[in-house]
């Protein structure tokens, strides 16, 4: 069992505006305007955040619509988030938008994860996968004043009594953010049972609680912490990756801090159900654009983001693997049926 997590995890997770009213939450049903032949930038598109401003998903689709703006790839881009219940409740309203081109939802493994812990009637596998666009290290992170200047610091004290320190996660039961702090505590010994878990709804409800000291630590990607770590309000005890952070070189992995764990989260970006070819294309050629210009990789740079860029029936493969994967794992430690 031990093995088969380990490896369902290392190869399915490295495989991170207010809610709309109801009246302003449907955008007309028409495709969305294409890419001009004289080069003119897409208009009419939309990015739904399924959990609170501030977190990981948020940081990447607000990221990605400024450097497709920056670019002239896109104008008027509008990023809006609806969150709740680990994403499920924006992407049940993805899957009711069925046709809607102009519509994209920012997600990644944690609503895999969700959509089988909340028991969602809509699944990943009901949208039109667009693209996987990152993968993220996690990290391991403390408020500047915590006790604990190093990771051997923070697992001793852990271990001496694990239901004392709070850890908390920009996820809910089965998000990245969960299973991390789980597979920390198998590695370092502890009973996955005996950690004391805090669920936040996403990166913007975490880092309150991390800075106001409601946690003892924090575990999640590295991203969500990135400009409170170079203002230092807090410390990144380790990374979760196989090699070092290029922005964050003098912390160690938990590898080389001797922790045999290696773990990574991705994201990416889907649009509802039975939208049109042009649509997709629509999608699909502005996210490319993106990717390849030197605004996306500025910000891959800077906020320690991998490149995992996949499109169309690549991700839509990767996007059923990975939800098979998530669903066998939560049943195995006994968070799915």
């Amino acid at each position: 069992m031990r093995s088969r997590t380990k490896a369902l995890l290392s190869a399915g997770v490295a495989l991170s505006m207010v809610a709309l009213s109801a009246c302003g939450a449907t955008a007309e049903k028409g495709a969305s305007d294409a890419p001009a032949a004289d080069g003119k930038p897409v208009t009419g598109l939309r990015i739904m955040v399924p959990n609170a401003a501030g977190g990981g998903y948020d940081t990447t689709a607000r990221t990605a619509a400024k450097v497709m703006e920056d670019a002239k790839i896109a104008a008027g881009i509008q990023v809006f988030n609806l969150p709740g219940a680990g994403g499920t409740i924006g992407l049940q309203r993805t899957v009711n938008e069925k046709g809607n081109g102009k519509l994209a939802m920012q997600m990644g493994l944690g609503v895999v994860g969700a959509s089988y812990t909340s028991k969602s009637k809509a699944t990943l596998t009901q949208t039109t996968p667009l693209a996987k666009m990152i993968e993220e290290a996690g990290a391991i992170v403390v408020p500047k004043d915590s006790p604990y200047k190093t990771i051997g610091d923070l697992v001793a004290a852990w271990k001496a009594d694990p239901k004392a320190l709070a850890v908390g996660g920009g996820s809910s039961p089965g998000g990245p953010d969960h299973l991390l702090p789980m597979r920390l505590a198998q590695a370092v010994g502890i009973e996955p049972k005996q950690v004391n878990y805090v669920s936040y709804d996403g990166g913007g409800e975490l880092l309150p609680a991390l800075l106001g000291s409601k946690i003892a630590f924090g575990a999640s990607g590295f991203g969500e912490f990135s400009d409170q770590v170079e203002n230092k309000s807090v410390r990144v005890l380790a990374v979760t990756s196989e090699k070092p952070v290029e922005a964050l070189k003098d912390v160690p992995t938990l590898k080389s801090a001797g922790i045999d764990l290696v773990f990574t989260n991705w994201r990416g970006i889907v649009a509802p159900p039975e939208i049109s070819d042009a649509d997709k294309l629509v999608w699909i050629d502005a996210l490319t654009k993106m990717h390849d210009s030197e605004g996306w990789k500025a910000e891959l740079a800077k906020r320690g983001w991998t490149d995992a860029f996949m499109t169309g029936d690549d991700f839509g493969a990767f996007l059923t693997e990975q939800d098979k994967a998530v669903a066998d794992l939560l049943k195995e430690l006994g968070l799915a049926t």
